[in-house]
């Protein structure tokens, strides 16, 4: 009995101390105004009013004129090349591809801020140009890093939820379970709740919760590795490294290189327009007012599926199959025999391919220069290289392929299995962690300007019989 009084005086006062935070937390986003110019919400504050002037007048003055045709095609293949969604982040072309604000990849290699030590884009830097479009001076990029890093506190119930898992249980099953038990500290619930802001001001507690989701999120994932993969020995953070820096060694690795690989790696995976399953997913459920916990939670088991992000780890295994059987000095003509054999056994050629890409992803052809620069003697590397020269011309072959190039994900995972980070299963929660930049800004502008509740119509297909017999 004094156990039982002694357990429960504690429950007590862990829940005080909870209530006293997220008091504090949910004033928060009240207090901050007027900062310098080094503060990102200062920035959005400015830009917002011209850009929800914008939207009334796009609206106003062209909102019943035609973007585009819908045809039966589209309705049953996914809605495939159908317009219909604003995505303020970033535009995806088919021939070159992703654009961050109008940017190009090898842009914003050239013109983001980078660590003192190293050359890559600092994500820090991309995540302000994501938001403001508008490219960051270093002393912004370095505020911001501190601001993220003074977010990243992670309450324990969160470790609590994820331990309550087997250790057996997907690394993206622990890493959403850990998110949503983020979701207990949203500012905008709370905000909502209470009704104690005007919904033109909605985009606030949406930065807020945004910001803390995407600093926090990096603690959560590497909990999840070190809990799966290194017998639970926790490494803190250290609020003296930058997001992407930090990351890495949270994971427990600390090379240099990692580090600048870490930093590409969350950079050129933040965020690749609207219309992928997980950009999608985390906006429509944010249409509904979710918070972004929740928005990001239903982004992330998007995420998880064989055809979307769980295509990095299937890559690297795949490829591990090929060195498994042929060995990794594998020739041309033979490795060409494994592809035809892939191939001819139903499967796919991972990494391969793209829904909307019509030409090699620049994602990769950053990751192969970053392969060229600091490992181009490893063996896998050399059987990737061989693979783009290999694959491509039997998908053309074949027929059946748009594009039989390789996109992001035929590559990312040959440089993490470099440096130490082997565990296959473990890379589309690198994914998710990367992605949190681009769908929780998109986030904040959804709010910011007033995007309403996602409702397409649906169709069955005696409606579609029907349509196309008054059709002829």
């Amino acid at each position: 009995m004094v156990f039982l009084r002694g357990v429960s005086a504690i429950s007590r006062l862990r829940s005080r101390v909870v209530k006293q935070s997220s008091l504090s937390n949910s004033v928060r986003w009240l207090q901050t105004q007027g900062a310098s110019e080094l503060d990102l919400k200062s920035q959005l504050q400015e830009i917002i009013p011209e850009q929800q002037d914008r939207l009334k007048k796009l609206k106003s003055q062209h909102g019943t004129v035609p973007v585009g045709n819908i045809t039966v095609d589209m309705v049953l293949g996914g809605m495939r090349g159908m317009t219909g969604l604003l995505w303020e982040t970033s535009l995806l072309d088919a021939e070159e591809g992703i654009r961050f604000r109008g940017m190009s990849i090898p842009e914003c290699q050239k013109v983001l801020p980078a660590a003192q030590s190293g050359e890559e884009p600092l994500p820090e830097g991309l995540l302000w140009l994501l938001l403001t479009g508008k490219v960051p001076s270093k002393e912004q990029v370095n505020a911001l890093s501190k601001e993220l890093a003074h977010r990243a506190t992670v309450p324990d119930y969160v470790y609590k939820a994820i331990n309550a898992l087997p250790l057996s249980a997907h690394p993206m099953t622990q890493f959403a379970s850990g998110v949503m038990a983020l979701q207990v500290e949203s500012e905008f619930q709370k905000a909502y709740e209470e009704g104690v802001v005007h919904k033109s001001k909605y985009w606030e507690p949406t930065f807020e919760d945004a910001l803390n989701l995407i600093a926090r999120v990096p603690v959560v994932a590497s909990y999840v590795y070190r809990r799966m993969f290194k017998d639970g020995s926790i490494i803190p953070l250290d609020d003296s490294l930058d997001y992407g820096a930090n990351f890495s060694h949270m994971l427990g690795f600390d090379s240099p290189q990692m580090k600048e690989l870490m930093r590409l790696y969350i950079t050129i995976h933040s965020d690749h327009e609207g219309g992928n399953v997980s950009a999608h997913a985390g906006h429509l459920v944010g249409s509904a007012l979710s918070d972004p916990y929740l928005s990001f939670a239903a982004a992330l088991n998007g995420l998880a599926g064989p055809l979307h992000g769980l295509a990095n780890q299937e890559v690297l295994l795949w490829i591990k199959s090929v060195v498994a059987e042929c060995g990794e000095n594998i020739s041309k003509e033979h490795l060409k025999d494994y592809v035809w054999k892939t191939l001819n056994s139903g499967k796919v050629v991972p990494g391969y391919g793209h829904g909307v890409l019509r030409k090699t992803d620049p994602r990769y052809v950053c990751q192969r220069e970053f392969a060229l620069k600091h490992l181009p003697d490893d063996p896998l590397f050399q059987l990737v290289s061989k693979l783009y020269e290999v694959v491509p011309p039997i998908l053309t072959e074949l027929g059946k392929v748009k594009n039989p190039w390789p996109n992001v994900d035929a590559h990312s995972g040959v440089l993490l299995n470099y440096y130490g980070l082997t565990e296959a299963k473990y890379y589309t929660v690198l994914f998710g962690v990367s992605r949190s930049l681009g769908i929780c800004s998109q986030l904040i502008w959804d709010r910011a300007l007033g995007l309403p509740l996602e409702r397409p119509k649906s169709v069955n297909m005696d409606w579609l019989d029907k349509f196309m017999s008054l059709s002829r």
